[in-house]
């Protein structure tokens, strides 16, 4: 019987159709372990993102503020009284910590229907305030010190008007500044005009005049809107003045700091030339100068120094004008970029031509040619090479942990797109008990992927092929992932050596405090040296390797963000497409 039934012939089956139907099944089961596996990783990454994010907010605004902020993040956008029910905290200082967030465009609020104002939290904007130390970095790079004061002050206080901006930098660089000299208003405002003009600072949304006049009832919550011609438009203000230095005499005489005295008395002065008017750090801006650099510096290392100048001055021309998120930047004639290049930059337009031909032409593609007009219009592949970047990085990983021999077959896997373990070893040169242990330990780690192909419906191992496959953008996030609990470590570990050693480092600055004032009383010597010997020979061994700690602890973060930065600009780039 079971002789006569495997003698049936399948008259109605077209194999050419059956083995189709096959093939797409075993891609569909492929997308779906892939999505599932996609699906379980965003679900632990949300954990290792929930902790970093706590750990910020703990770090920049106190518990109270991390409280909330961490519980938004964790229950999504909810009203004012059931957020201050679940977390057990009184509404006055719920509302006290959703004005700190929203202040610095952590929380974002939207009325219902009923009139309800729920708010939600900004957990990517809250892992940027890892990027801080960068974008002042930047600044200070780009625009000098009266640059980098202009966007610490934005990072610190959230949202300013400029003129508070100009003020508070004048006074803070006169501080710096010896004895007699002052910093001049108007120089502060033409470093704000410049950082405007090239996007790094942008107005806030605001409530627009009709609403103001609207004489029935107040909404719940104001709409705030913003004209895009509007948002890197300066106002127009003639402030006249000079930095001012803070005397200790004047506060101790009011018992008030002497920036906040002004408030009690600007009812009777006139009002302020930008009021309501509102700045803030374009952050995407900043994001899209790491970039840059990012590329600039692979073609270098790539190419040679000429290449990667042309591309940066390619970057340069088209920077204002290419929105954040494009995959390409704008065409740019031959002509258009002989005429950028750097002032005393000798090189022939023929042998700029050359070099772009030759960028054009690189496997990598991070000059693309799409046009003949104009000696040649040429764009930089953005996508393509943030997916250069997130490649290299994925190799480099997965040297430095595995070794030399699990990059070549990492290479390989990814350069061919789909092997069988013989062929693994076929290609990579390397004995089969090897190359299996290294595909199973990358396998393990979510570097590669297996995907099935069966010959027969029934997916019998005999008779089904095992293709191993990388999957840049799976891994990406895997690694991310990772570099968020690297984060989250490390940020514990820095707050763990201050607090073990918390009281020496308190007794270390008495001693300087009493330094310095007795320096500026004019002290002789032999008494600074008696202060100095407060702190024994051994305490000072141990401040010494606090401080090489804490360098190294901070310097680990800053490179972990670098490799943050190129996983997230990948998949933000990837998905978009």
């Amino acid at each position: 019987m079971a002789k006569g039934l495997g003698m049936l012939p399948r008259k109605h089956v077209d194999w050419d159709t059956e083995a189709e139907r096959q093939r797409l099944a075993s891609e569909e089961l492929g997308e779906i372990n892939e999505q599932t596996f996609a699906l379980r990783l965003l679900s632990t990454m949300t954990q290792a993102e929930i902790k970093l994010c706590s750990l910020l907010l703990q770090e920049h605004f106190g518990e109270i503020v991390e409280k909330i902020g961490v519980h938004l993040i964790r229950n999504g956008s909810q009203s004012l009284r059931v957020i201050a029910h679940d977390t057990g905290t009184s509404l006055d200082q719920v509302k006290k910590a959703l004005c700190v967030l929203i202040q610095h465009n952590l929380v974002i609020y939207q009325v219902h229907k009923r009139g309800v104002v729920e708010y939600e939290a900004q957990c990517s904007r809250v892992l940027r305030m890892l990027r801080y130390p960068r974008y002042i970095y930047i600044a200070k790079t780009l625009y000098s010190d009266t640059g980098e004061l202009i966007v610490e002050e934005l990072l610190l206080n959230g949202k300013m008007t400029m003129s508070a901006v100009v003020k508070k930098v004048a006074d803070r660089l006169t501080e710096t500044m010896e004895d007699g000299k002052t910093m001049d208003y108007a120089e502060v405002s033409n470093t704000f005009m410049r950082l405007a003009d090239t996007h790094f600072v942008q107005r806030c949304p605001m409530v627009p005049a009709t609403e103001n006049s609207d004489p029935g009832p107040p909404p719940p919550a104001p709409t705030l809107v913003i004209n895009e011609k509007d948002m890197y438009l300066v106002p127009k203000l003639s402030l006249i003045g000079k930095g001012k230095r803070r005397r200790s005499s004047e506060d101790d005489a009011t018992g008030e700091p002497k920036a906040k005295r002004p408030k009690h008395t600007t009812d009777n002065k006139e009002p302020i030339p930008d009021d309501g008017i509102y700045w803030q750090a374009n952050l995407d801006r900043f994001h899209q100068h790491f970039r840059d650099q990012a590329i600039v510096s692979a073609v270098a290392n790539r190419m040679d120094q000429t290449s990667s100048e042309i591309v940066r001055t390619m970057l340069r021309v088209s920077e204002v004008t290419t929105p954040s998120g494009a995959p390409f930047t704008q065409p740019l004639s031959s002509h258009e970029i002989f005429r950028s290049l750097p002032v005393g930059y000798n090189i022939a337009k023929q042998v700029l031509d050359q070099y772009l031909t030759l960028l054009a032409d690189d496997p990598l593609e991070f000059v693309g040619k799409s046009g003949d007009s104009g000696g040649g219009m040429y764009v930089i592949n953005l996508h393509k090479a943030l997916g250069s970047l997130a490649t290299a990085t994925l190799e480099s990983v997965v040297q430095e942990r595995f070794g030399s021999r699990c990059a070549r077959i990492f290479r390989l896997v990814l350069q061919k797109k789909h092997l069988e373990q013989k062929q693994v070893e076929d290609f990579a040169m390397i004995p089969a008990k090897e190359a299996k242990d290294m595909l199973y330990k990358m396998l393990s780690e979510n570097f590669i992927s297996l995907q099935e192909i069966p010959k027969t419906p029934d997916h019998a191992p005999s008779r089904t092929f095992y293709l191993y496959t990388v999957s840049i953008l799976s891994a990406a996030r895997m690694l991310l992932h990772r570099c968020y609990k690297s984060i989250a470590n490390l940020i514990e570990r820095r707050q763990f050596e201050t607090k073990e050693n918390k009281r020496l480092l308190e007794k270390s600055q008495r001693v300087e405090a009493i330094i310095a004032s007795m320096q500026a009383t004019g002290a002789e010597e032999a008494q600074l040296q008696e202060i100095e010997e407060m702190i024994t020979a051994p305490e000072r061994q141990q401040l010494e390797t606090l401080k090489r700690n804490v360098n190294k602890l901070d310097a680990s973060e800053i490179q972990v963000d670098e490799t943050i930065f190129l996983l997230e600009s990948y998949i933000e780039s990837t998905m978009k497409r």
